[in-house]
């Protein structure tokens, strides 16, 4: 189309794609609805944006940094969190992430509550410049073929099916001896990893970050998109994620109350599809 806004949009989509997915991993086939996912996005984000202060630009290096140290949080807040269960697993991955969001409010010397600025975007080489769009979408793009089809793979492997019917009955999985604790904390710390990424390009794609990025609207938000797309769905995350990020983009063209109309369209997909979008798609088939 010739306008590279709307490479910075698909690549937008993509990036809350894979956040949303992450949250889907654990929600949609695990059954825990943490309320505090974005935490570990703002993690990553963070990971890259200090890293940059320090002289380190290289894609290489900056990237799997903030993935392992989004894992580390969702590790240890994962081990102290699944030991509750129902609202107080919610509260509690709220809590911490609302710790993790004030923790970087005090921190001045990564700008407060004003956020950090990055010096550019990573460095990947090969003669590739990710401060031009097209190259970053394409990167993006690359990344989120990957991560699904691991996705898939690992849904479809003895550990995802036990996953999944831990979900539906976590009692009987656990009485015919399977780790459930572990088998939860592991789908936990593989999805905070996978937000930890989103939040490295999302720190790369905006050159910024802010403690914001953290708070819990950003997790409701990324809730929303699973929703809206389908929980339990394996692109349940992409389809939530472009509904949501295209009718914020049309909606804010015609008013600045663009949440009213976003808010009425995820009340008839509710209504409609309890179980989200593609969940219309499998009725069609079945009659």
């Amino acid at each position: 189309m010739g306008q590279e806004f709307y490479v910075g949009v698909a690549s937008r989509i993509l990036i809350f794609a894979l956040a949303a997915s992450s949250l889907n991993l654990i929600l949609g086939f695990g059954g825990m609805v943490s309320f505090g996912h974005a935490a570990f996005v703002g993690v990553g984000a963070y990971t890259v944006g200090i890293l940059m202060q320090h002289g380190v630009l290289s894609a290489w290096l900056g990237w799997p940094a903030a993935v392992l140290t989004a894992a580390l949080f969702a590790l240890l807040i994962g081990a102290i969190s699944l030991r509750t269960r129902g609202v107080y697993f919610i509260m509690i991955t709220l809590a911490f992430a609302q710790m993790l969001y004030y923790l970087m409010m005090s921190l001045k010397t990564y700008g407060g509550d004003d956020g950090l600025s990055l010096p550019g975007r990573s460095e990947v080489g090969w003669g590739l410049d990710l401060g031009q769009d097209l190259h970053f979408y394409y990167a993006v793009l690359l990344l989120c073929v990957f991560v699904f089809l691991g996705l898939q793979r690992l849904l479809n492997s003895q550990f995802g099916h036990a996953l999944q019917a831990i979900r539906e009955n976590e009692v009987r999985m656990a009485a015919i001896g399977f780790p459930v604790y572990r088998l939860k904390l592991i789908a936990f710390t593989v999805a905070g990893a996978l937000a930890g990424l989103a939040g490295a390009l999302l720190a790369n794609q905006g050159g910024f970050v802010s403690p914001s990025m953290m708070q819990w609207s950003q997790s409701g938000m990324l809730m929303v998109m699973v929703i809206l797309g389908g929980v339990g769905h394996l692109y349940g995350g992409v389809a939530g994620a472009v509904l949501f990020l295209v009718l914020e983009e049309v909606l804010t063209t015609w008013t600045i109350h663009w949440q009213l109309g976003l808010g009425a369209v995820l009340l008839a997909v509710v209504l409609a599809a309890p179980n989200g979008l593609l969940s219309l798609r499998l009725k069609r088939r079945r009659q």
